[in-house]
């Protein structure tokens, strides 16, 4: 008996949205995985610091996410973990950035996962102190597309994307879940009681 694979063009879809948010710019990168071939659909940048306040940054950038959502509807999101570092304001700013980027996915029920910044560089790189070229490089190997290496926070998003489709078979799944652990639709959905 002869067993054919599934050919790519019949096997299911995935779309996958990673973000690395940020205060001045934030990236986003979408990428389609199907039959374990991945394609580059968008990437590119929100830029925020021309808008005057806070909230209105934040503002600008839940709308595009949100946007880039009902646009492409990817099926998970994976964004950048958040980092500790000694300058307690431009954490918490990271932070609230961080905060409405999932706020827009969770919105609309997409998964969340995060991947820390090495964990990202691990995976598309080989090496978890690669520089924002060397990880442009890569990314652009992987997809193959030409990227522009001056949208390096454009990049980065799609490193994440595609850190996320390297290990996301990785994550374990909850029986009749279709949420990963890790993610914070998954936390949501088994917590109801404690999320207002």
């Amino acid at each position: 008996m002869l067993i054919v694979p599934k050919s790519v063009a019949t096997a299911p879809e995935k779309i996958i949205l990673g973000v690395d948010p940020g205060t001045q710019v934030a990236g986003y990168g979408i990428i389609s995985v199907q039959g374990g071939v991945m394609k580059m659909i968008q990437y590119g940048v929100v830029q925020l610091s021309k808008y005057s306040t806070y909230q209105l940054k934040l503002q600008k950038l839940y709308d595009t996410i949100l946007r880039l959502i009902d646009e492409h509807h990817p099926d998970e999101m994976a964004i950048e973990d958040p980092f500790f570092g000694k300058n307690v304001q431009a954490m918490l700013k990271l932070g609230r950035a961080q905060g409405v980027v999932m706020a827009a996915a969770l919105s609309r029920n997409i998964p969340i996962v995060e991947y820390a910044p090495r964990r990202i560089k691990q995976s598309v790189t080989g090496n978890g102190n690669a520089s924002k070229d060397q990880v442009s490089h890569m990314v652009g190997h992987l997809l193959k597309e030409d990227l522009n290496p001056q949208f390096f926070d454009a990049t980065d998003a799609l490193a994440i994307a595609v850190c996320h489709h390297f290990h996301e078979n990785a994550l374990p799944v909850a029986p009749g879940k279709k949420n990963r652990k890790g993610a914070w639709g998954a936390f949501v959905s088994e917590n109801s009681g404690r999320v207002m």
